[in-house]
């Protein structure tokens, strides 16, 4: 296990470890699609809703990012299914709730927090 990155400061946590898929849906939504070098198909584009207002549409969109963003675990194998759920968190943030089977069947639950504009 690595250490876990942590989604409201991006660094790792020096004490707690990752599960096996937990940084790499954080590294696949937090990465601008497009900007790694080593694989432009990586990333996101939820960094685009930062300049959205916090309504239903954008909720929607950033479901649908973050499903086409973790696609990639779906194909590789690594997971056998992902549900995204997008819910108004605080003033300029949503919260996606993300369910992901892996390969072993096991279920685990992620929350990602997005900004958008207020």
């Amino acid at each position: 296990m690595e250490p876990k990155l942590n989604p409201m400061t991006g660094g790792y946590d020096p004490i707690q470890r990752a599960s096996a898929l937990e940084n790499a849906v954080y590294l696949r939504l937090m990465v601008p699609l497009g900007s790694w070098w080593r694989d432009p198909l990586l990333g996101s584009r939820l960094h685009e809703l930062a300049r959205e207002k916090d309504l239903p549409r954008v909720r929607r969109l950033a479901q649908q990012y973050a499903a086409d963003a973790l696609k990639p675990l779906l194909d590789a194998g690594e997971a056998s299914a992902i549900n995204v759920t997008a819910d108004a968190f605080h003033d300029g943030w949503l919260r996606l709730s993300i369910r992901v089977t892996d390969a072993g069947g096991q279920e685990q639950l992620f929350q990602h927090p997005v900004a958008v504009g207020g």
